[in-house]
């Protein structure tokens, strides 16, 4: 592509690419279907359908499909797609007018999903027929390409063998000549060296490197070129920020309310990505990091912990943990094995074999696994006087937080032990013939009440403690008395409560123990006190007593590391305000980089079916394992703890077909613009199959056979002839496969927003190369040089300029990043503050403004901005240009000279935003 066609074309146009040629689409996109089975089914299964459904249909309303949607009810239609404002289900749900639906008001998170829902033209999957089967999951094991074993099957024979460089170039020519094509030509060393760079480093040759590559008649040089740009810390940089759009990365959590909004330490996995890319560090290894780097071996080097940033960076659903829980699973399945797995939170999926009970098991991992207070150093910091400061003010922060803790503790833990009697009566309401339901009216929950939550924090602890009828325990107590020489201390107090003698009733039996706990609490503390009503009391049942009080496992007991779980609204609203001070120190002080790590609980979390997604109606117990899917029917239990470090291991090894498979789909994709595979985010029975399955399959044969190295990888796919293929059109060829997924030239792609404002600041001779440490203001002046991957990413506030220029939503994992052309992104171009600076700064360039001539300077703009010199006609028409002073300056616009224009004009062509 030419400059010189700018001068032919308006400037609004300058960042236009062919037409697009897109129909409507005759099924919702998957996007749309995988966003409507995540957000909207679930509300209107749990929330609408037991009153809109198909037993009931109040006011003559269904919501159980499209169909019944779109015909709407007695008051008419109920949803207008594409209109959220004349939506009438949208106006119901946000209680704007007479009609409230529900009664209780959905939460904003929700309301906002159903109108992103009605804007994107209410999509709703195709009738599919009942959900997969468990049985249909050996079937989808055995059938569907992406979860048969990867082989590595002989290449095909073709008749051009000459041609092809690499394994690679024979698949690709054996379907061209299947189809009668032929590759194109190779492409110019100038636009090979300038493809490679931007595919490798994000940033552009300097005309120097490009003389020198041009010049090299060495038959390796461009094996050499490929080294020495893989071995740049720039490679890191541009391939950490593809990766960190499947971490959904951001360096806020979203919206929290009145919580600090700022991670304070999230850079330091962003850094871990940049350098875990440069050191080439294995893929297997790389994912093992990052699902359980807290539970491998890693010696005195603490650094790999930063790579748990993956799990914890995601947005916080305003604490809502299950929805956090839910996040983790998406990024984990998606990111890393291309699957939708979170589509079956309420329900078996809708078309892949991946059942509720396997989403659950999942779920218990991450349930197990807990956010510690104190994050973990990763470089324990020299002690200069700025941390010692920074140290001294959070200590005093912090203190306020564990002060309030503590006496919340120490008030409230009294009087839950005094409810023993209330809570054991809670745990056996649902026995025959007793319908008490006391009152419970504490501070630690006012809906203690509701005796049936088995499951309640407060209440699970009784449960187990209560696992057998109260008639049991006394019948048991003769045979638990003989063996008290094993220190069982609740056992011993059975004893005691029953004597032998079983009680008459569940509230006799609740009265005993309530008047057996008190006992021992007020003796208790006249032991403590050292007062003379303990000098009785034997030692064995002190001991015993002090077990059943204060011991770890004890039921009347909540640790105090545990307290904050049960704190009302009002003690909340005291201490949040408190941990938000101790949070904005973090994120703003000179703190030292910690690892936003996960750890185990002190007890892995049993997971249970939520019946309809709904945690308030749990089913059937499942356990922590991996997907039936990938391990088969004799999976055996995760056994370690949460089982994250299995679940890491279960993901990256050979024997999953999906792993090697997705990431080399995804270098692809980076490399050509489109995977293999075109769906990289999912693999499963509705994503398309892949353009040529055996290369995937011997890509990644060859991934896991290499090492798991990344870098190989690069080596491999950039020496191919398809990839150093010229990105020319032709039309006959077009016309036989006009969307190339057969590559038989190379696509052209627009630069992303990363590579392209750092390619404004090398022309401006402006770009900072320092690497690393806490997010940047990019888009605020005055405006930072540093690269783009160290912008501060704020996940509510997303600025302007991302989602002009495509940038990926860090809310969800992002497998691929859109591409749009629309005419913000050439009049950001054209006027925005930040390119008319670096316009400015690259005429004002020494080695431009200094140059003996006015062609030498247009010149050395040119080799510059596209690393070519002008040709004849560009020169003749620059230089007219810039002697006529460019056009006037519009009103209130910045007033640039001639060749400060003529700067801008380069860097608004096609030539410069583009990548042949």
């Amino acid at each position: 592509m030419r400059s010189a066609a700018l001068f032919a074309i308006p400037l609004a146009f300058a960042l236009g690419s062919r037409p697009a040629q897109a129909a409507p689409p005759k099924a919702p996109p998957r996007e749309a279907i995988e966003f409507f089975e995540k957000h909207v089914r679930p509300v209107f299964v749990e929330k609408c359908q037991s009153c809109h459904g198909p037993a009931k249909q109040r006011g003559g309303l269904r919501l159980d499909s499209q169909a019944t949607l779109l015909k709407g009810g007695d008051s008419g239609a109920v949803v207008v797609p594409g209109q959220p404002e004349k939506s009438l289900l949208l106006r119901a749900v946000r209680h704007e007018g007479e009609l409230k639906m529900p009664k209780e008001k959905l939460a904003t998170t929700t309301i906002d999903a159903l109108t992103a829902w009605v804007k994107m033209g209410a999509p709703w999957p195709a009738s599919s027929g009942p959900a997969p089967a468990i049985s249909a999951v050996a079937e989808a094991r055995k059938n569907h390409w992406s979860f048969r074993p990867v082989v590595k099957g002989p290449t095909p024979a073709v008749q051009n063998a000459s041609w092809a460089r690499t394994p690679i170039d024979v698949f690709i020519l054996a379907r061209l000549e299947g189809k009668g094509l032929v590759p194109s030509s190779p492409a110019d060393r100038r636009t090979v060296i300038r493809r490679a760079a931007f595919d490798l480093l994000g940033l552009p040759p300097s005309p120097e490197e490009v003389a020198e590559f041009v010049a090299d008649e060495r038959p390796d040089a461009y094996e050499r070129l490929l080294d020495r740009l893989l071995a740049s810390p720039a490679y890191g940089e541009r391939w950490g920020r593809h990766w960190l759009d499947v971490a959904r990365y951001a360096d806020t959590r979203g919206y929290v309310f009145t919580a600090e909004r700022r991670f304070p330490y999230s850079y330091t996995y962003r850094d871990y990505v940049v350098k875990a890319l440069n050191d080439d560090l294995p893929y297997d290894q790389f994912v093992l990091h990052q699902l359980a780097a807290d539970q491998l071996p890693l010696g005195e080097d603490r650094r790999p912990l930063a790579a748990m940033g993956f799990l914890t960076l995601g947005r916080r659903f305003l604490n809502n943990n299950h929805d956090v829980i839910d996040d983790r699973i998406d990024v984990v399945t998606r990111g890393l094995m291309g699957l939708t797995v979170s589509c079956a939170r309420c329900h078996d999926h809708k078309f892949d074999p991946i059942p509720t009970r396997d989403y659950y098991s999942l779920y218990g991992v991450f349930a197990s696994s807990i956010e510690p207070n104190e994050l973990p150093l990763i470089v324990r910091p020299e002690q200069t006087a700025a941390v010692a400061a920074f140290e001294k003010e959070l200590q005093a922060r912090q203190a306020k937080v564990d002060a309030l803790l503590r006496a919340q503790h120490a008030e409230l833990l009294p009087r839950f032990r005094a409810r023993a009697a209330d809570y054991l009566l809670a745990t056996r309401t649902e026995a025959k013939g007793e319908g008490l339901q006391p009152a419970l009216v504490v501070r630690w929950r006012a809906y203690l009440a509701e005796t049936r939550k088995k499951h309640h924090p407060v209440l699970a602890p009784w449960h187990a403690f209560a696992a057998l009828p109260p008639a049991e325990f006394a019948a048991k107590a003769p045979a638990v008395a003989a063996g008290l020489g094993n220190g069982t201390s609740i056992n011993l107090l059975v004893v005691r409560a029953f004597a032998g003698k079983a009680p008459t009733s569940l509230a006799d039996a609740a009265k005993r123990y309530g008047e057996l706990f008190g006992a021992a609490e007020k003796r208790w503390q006249e032991a403590l006190k050292g007062s003379p009503g303990a000098k009785g009391l034997p030692n064995p049942d002190l001991e015993a007593i002090r077990q059943v009080l204060y011991g770890p496992g004890a039921p009347a007991n909540v640790p105090a590391a545990e307290v904050e779980r049960y704190l009302d609204r009002a003690m909340r609203n005291k201490l949040t305000p408190l941990r938000k001070r101790v949070d904005q120190w973090k994120a703003t002080g000179s703190a030292p980089p910690r690892a936003m790590v996960l750890n185990d609980a002190p007890s892995p979390h049993n997971p249970r079916v939520f019946v309809r997604g709904s945690p308030g109606n749990q089913g059937v117990p499942v356990p922590r394992q991996f997907l039936e899917v990938l391990a088969g029917e004799k999976r055996k239990p995760f056994a370690k703890g949460s089982g994250r470090l299995e679940l890491a291991r279960a993901i990256a090894t050979p024997d999953n077909p999906l792993t090697a498979r997705v990431m080399v789909n995804r270098l692809w994709m980076h490399h050509f613009g489109q995977g293999l595979v075109r769906t990289p985010g999912n693999f499963g029975l509705r994503g398309e199959p892949p353009t040529h399955p055996e290369l995937l399959d011997f890509l990644a044969a060859t991934f896991v056979e290499n090492g798991w190295s990344i870098k190989k990888m690069h080596r491999l796919i950039m020496l191919s002839a398809t990839y150093q293929q010229a990105s020319d059109e032709d039309a006959k060829r077009e016309a036989v496969d006009p969307e190339n997924l057969l590559l038989w030239r190379m696509n052209r792609r627009r630069l992303e927003l990363e590579p392209l404002r750092d390619a404004l600041l090398v022309a401006a001779g402006r770009l900072d190369r320092h690497a690393g440490g806490p997010g940047v203001e990019i888009t605020k002046g005055p405006f930072p040089t540093r690269r783009s991957i160290y912008g501060f990413i704020d996940r509510q506030n997303l600025p302007g300029l991302f989602r002009t220029f495509d940038f990926a939503s860090p809310d969800t994992s992002t497998p691929q990043r859109y591409a749009t052309t629309v005419p913000q992104q050439a009049l950001f171009l054209m006027n925005g503050p930040f390119v008319v600076e670096q316009a400015k700064a690259f005429a004002a360039r020494p080695d431009v403004a200094g140059q003996g001539s006015d062609q030498a300077r247009l010149q050395r703009m040119h080799l510059l901005a596209y690393g070519r010199p002008a040709d004849a006609e560009e020169v003749e028409l620059g230089l007219s240009f810039v002697r006529a002073g460019g056009p006037a300056p519009k009103a209130g616009g910045p007033k640039l000279s001639g060749w400060e224009q003529y700067a801008q004009v380069l860097l608004l062509a096609n030539e410069f935003a583009f990548v042949d």
